[in-house]
């Protein structure tokens, strides 16, 4: 093929460097001959792996998504690779998973949020990989801080539905045990209404159950009681889905009877009848941003600044029918 092997090097583990005509011949070459690179001993040769591991809440749910591909396509074009694992919003699975990924030398760890187990903390502060922690931002922590803060989203919420009037307003938390995040927004709403000489209204549906139950649940409950809230912020879209599908079995007009607020902005949310209103988290910035901290932090993109530490995003309010 008439290439070094320094040059096939640099094209499984720095593709940046090589032009684009000789990846293309090296890349004809490796797909005729069916090669794989033994990346175990390329990373004991370099004392450095190309595995970067994630630790997610939630593999399946749709918020965590473009989180996800935007963080690998960005790694990828560099050379590496995500290993991700999921904790299902359990510290103790979170746990296992960074015990797990630290024993297979990954050259940076990302993890989510700040609501760590014990066992979790000692991991991350022991460790000299870079560790990023996504989906929130709290600068007074040693990890790369890639997100918001999720106590402002509450308060954009309600100040929303504030605006426009609604003053019996409720929040549905998630039914899924350990959303601390969610307990977050919970606070940032109780605190606008409170200085609004208002009363927070608290709803937890049966923790475990599905995400539509949830949401129906909710509205079945709010909606039977008295007094009747007349907006319902919800913790995720899903449930706020769930929740606006029992309103049209009800026959309850939204949002003249109720208002419905989510968060997320699902790909569904613009679709649903009303349409959502909801918050957009900047998931697909966070996954790229975090990469690219990583990437910078392992020395494989250049760069003359120190690593930027503290990455504050901000979420976006999509007004919609349903408010």
């Amino acid at each position: 093929m008439g290439v070094s092997a320094l040059t096939v090097s640099r094209f499984f583990n720095h593709p940046e460097r090589v032009s684009e005509e000789l990846r293309q011949r090296i890349g004809e070459a490796v797909s005729a001959l069916g090669y794989v690179p033994n990346l175990v001993a390329g990373s004991l040769a370099s004392a450095r792996s190309r595995i970067v591991g994630m630790v997610i809440p939630n593999i399946s749910g749709p918020i965590f998504a473009n989180t996800i591909q935007g963080f690998s396509d960005t790694l990828s074009r560099h050379g590496y690779q995500l290993l991700l694992a999921s904790s299902y919003f359990s510290p103790e699975q979170e746990e296992n998973a960074v015990r797990a990924f630290l024993g297979w030398s990954p050259a940076a760890l990302v993890v989510t949020s700040h609501f760590h187990s014990e066992g979790t903390e000692k991991l991350l502060a022991g460790t000299d990989i870079p560790v990023v922690e996504i989906w929130d931002y709290q600068p007074e922590r040693a990890p790369i801080q890639v997100g918001f803060q999720h106590y402002d989203v509450g308060e954009m919420a309600v100040r929303h539905l504030l605006g426009k009037g609604y003053r019996r307003i409720a929040f549905v938390l998630n039914s899924a045990a350990g959303d601390f995040s969610a307990l977050d927004r919970r606070d940032g709403y109780a605190a606008i209404l409170e200085a609004a000489g208002l009363q927070p209204w608290n709803f937890v549906p049966s923790i475990g159950s599905a995400p539509f139950e949830a949401g129906k649940e909710a509205m079945e409950t709010l909606m039977q009681g008295t007094p009747k809230p007349d907006a319902i912020i919800f913790a995720n879209d899903n449930l706020a889905a769930g929740g606006l599908l029992a309103a049209q079995r009800m026959g309850l007009r939204i949002p003249d009877d109720c208002a419905v607020m989510g968060f997320g902005d699902y790909a569904f949310a613009h679709m649903l009848l009303p349409s959502l209103s909801t918050i957009r988290p900047p998931s697909l910035a966070i996954g790229e941003m975090a990469a690219l901290r990583v990437l910078e932090s392992l020395g494989a993109i250049a760069t003359t600044l120190p690593v930027q530490r503290l990455n504050r995003l901000e979420c976006q309010l999509v007004e919609r029918e349903s408010t």
